[in-house]
């Protein structure tokens, strides 16, 4: 699924995901958990004010992003 993601770039120029658009529904990034990289892509898995899991993959080579994987939050509501 493609995302819109607002980022920030590090002093070395690297873009991480600060928030992101799942429609009309922004959610903020309060942690990066964990990141990797693949051949062609950077992945970030993510923790949101919502305080659930999303996995976060941006395609280096076209500067697109996409929801690679999520997990719900287990918090009561």
């Amino acid at each position: 699924m493609s995302i819109k993601v607002e980022c920030y770039a590090g002093y070395r120029g690297e873009q991480e995901p600060r928030s992101f658009w799942l429609g009309e529904r922004r959610l903020e990034v309060t942690d990066i958990v964990d990141r990797w990289i693949g051949p062609t892509e950077r992945y970030f898995r993510c923790r949101t004010d919502d305080g659930s899991l999303y996995v976060l993959r941006h395609d280096e080579s076209s500067g697109e992003w996409d929801l690679a994987a999520f997990t719900h939050s287990k918090r009561a509501g």
